[in-house]
Order: C-alpha cells, then structure tokens, then sequence
C-alpha cells in the first residue's frame, strides 16, 4: 500500500483502463493541455493520440458526442467541469443515454462514464457549489457514484469504465487533495452497490455520503469520548445502494442519522431514512434524523458559507440529541 491522493487515485484509473481499452476516449473542456481545471489529466499531453477531445463550452454536446462514441464502441468519458452545468445537458443523459439499454431490449451497450466535480469548496457560490445527485439517482437506467477516499475512487472507476450502464461518477472539489492509502499493482475493482462500514459501533448508525463520510468521522470521535459508540456506512453508490448493509447496521444499534450534504428536500438522505423508516420499524429505538443543508442557494461570502454545510458540531450536536438522557437519580 501507498499513499496517493484522491486526485492521483482517479488519474490512475482513467491511465490504466485507456491503456487496457485501446477503444477508450475522453471528451472535456480544457482537459489539454493543462489537465482541466482540477488537474485530473497531467500527464495525458501525447500519450493517447486520437483519443484525447478538447470540447468547446457545450456540455450538451459533450455529452452527446460522449454518447455516440459509447454506443459505437467506447467506453467513453465525459468531464464536465462541474456538477452544476449537468443540468444542460440533462435531455442527453435522462433521455437518452439512460433509456437505450431499456429501449433496446439489452441490445445496446452504453458504457458512458460522466465524470463530474460536486459540492462546496470556498467562494464559488450558487452555480458552482450544490449537489445534485438525487437528481440522478431518481432515474431508472443511471448508476450513481460518490467515492469518499483515494482507493474508493480508483476502484469505483475502474468499475465504471469495465460497465455497460451510463454511470454518474461524482468527486467532490473538497476530497482531490486529500491521501489515502491505494494498492499498487493488480487489480482494484469495486462493486457497485457494496457499502463500506467505514467505523464499528453499537450505538447509532450514521450513513454518510461523500465528503460528509470524514465529517462524520471527526463526529464520531468525538462522540467516543463522550460514551457514544457510532458505526459509520459509506453507501459508495447512491443508486444502486446496499440497503443489507444498512439495515445489518440499524438491526445492530437501533438509531440512524443520516449525513448527506445536499439540502434534504427529496435527496438522497430523504430516500435512506424513508426506507429505514418503512423497512426497519420495529429495529428503531427512535426517529431516524437527517443532516444536510439549509434549503437555500449557496452563498459566497465567507461568513454565510459556514451556515449553509453541514459541519462535525452540528453532527455531534444531533447524535448527542437522539441517545437516552439517563434519569437523575
């Protein structure tokens, strides 16, 4: 094992499978000769001749172009700049690249992987900060990814791009810096669908997606400190989601907090704690609680953005609130 970041994890990846697929290309803005604007492609310049796209500022045609070349051969990889500018091209992936496996009869294959940066990172306001993943974990037809660590990201990847399904790789702006250990050499496939207990613990199950999962983390502890034993579940995909291990989870410490930073109309973190509700009832020692941003757009200035993310305080805060006050003597 080493160490790498989360950003060299997926560079890794998209490395090794074009390698591995001579009939692999990726399409994105700016993604040569400087890497694009996270930096993902370094070291790309020249290496895969015909197979590297610079994009104009068209992310329907990215995604478009993307998708032909998926359903001709591929596999292919869109970049788009951020999560936010899904949403013009949202007839291409909810339309089209979702419903033609379906459509087909399993006759066409559609290995399209749209890799995407998502969620909060300092000053970039309300076009270029939400997360939108429910959006597209609503839709029949698409997986949907959001790696928490380095080995998560190359793994989940390499799984992506070796699929047949359209596949929404979220990688959150905050985690590209961040290290983790990765194997080295042979070979790191993930499953979709398999979470990851990231924590053992016996008295609250806290399901947390993306960069909450280190959020979480830090909460937890915190909360060891204070007498407070919390299992912490990294869905990995939030469509497929591994709902056995959840409720493995829930059967064990009877109370779930769920950790997602969007805000919590309709979202993923709605969905789990619905399903929690509905599946484990007679499991529960009290309401499921949810933690996710204020339903607001996304502020820049400094002093509103602490307030618009969930944050480890109000993490502990609320697993503080749903133990069992003890009766004074």
């Amino acid at each position: 094992m080493r160490e790498i970041t989360y950003r060299d994890a997926i560079r890794e990846a998209l490395m090794e499978e074009m390698e591995r697929q001579p009939s692999m290309i990726i399409i994105g803005e700016d993604i040569l000769p400087g890497g694009g604007a996270f930096g993902i492609h370094q070291g790309f310049d020249g290496r895969f001749p015909g197979r590297m796209f610079e994009a104009p500022i068209s992310e329907a045609a990215i995604i478009g172009t993307a998708l032909g070349a998926a359903l001709t051969g591929g596999p292919a990889v869109a970049e788009i700049m951020y999560s936010d500018f899904l949403t013009v091209c949202m007839d291409e992936i909810v339309n089209q690249a979702a419903k033609i496996r379906y459509m087909t009869g399993g006759q066409a294959r559609v290995p399209l992987v749209i890799r995407t940066p998502c969620g909060m990172t300092k000053g970039i306001a309300a076009q270029h900060s939400q997360s939108i993943e429910a959006w597209f974990a609503h839709v029949p037809g698409l997986r949907v990814v959001m790696p928490s660590t380095p080995a998560d990201a190359k793994g989940l990847l390499k799984t992506a791009l070796r699929g047949e399904d359209p596949v929404v790789f979220l990688e959150h702006k905050l985690l590209y810096a961040t290290k983790g250990p990765v194997q080295e050499g042979g070979e790191l496939l993930i499953p979709f669908g398999s979470a990851a207990v990231v924590r053992q613990g016996s008295d609250l199950t806290i399901v947390a997606t993306g960069l909450m999962v280190s959020r979480a983390v830090e909460a937890a502890t915190r909360l060891e400190q204070a007498g407070i034993s919390v299992e912490i579940i990294d869905p990995r995909t939030v469509s497929p989601i591994d709902w056995d291990t959840i409720f493995a989870s829930v059967d064990k410490t009877g109370r779930a907090l769920i950790v997602n930073e969007a805000t919590l109309t309709c979202s993923v973190a709605s969905e789990i704690a619905a399903t929690i509700g509905e599946k484990r009832f007679n499991s529960l020692d009290g309401p499921v609680r949810r933690i996710g941003s204020p339903f607001v757009p996304k502020p820049s200035t400094p002093g509103l953005e602490k307030l618009a993310y969930p944050s480890t305080d109000g993490i502990v805060r609320t697993a503080t609130e749903m133990m069992p006050r003890k009766r004074a003597a």
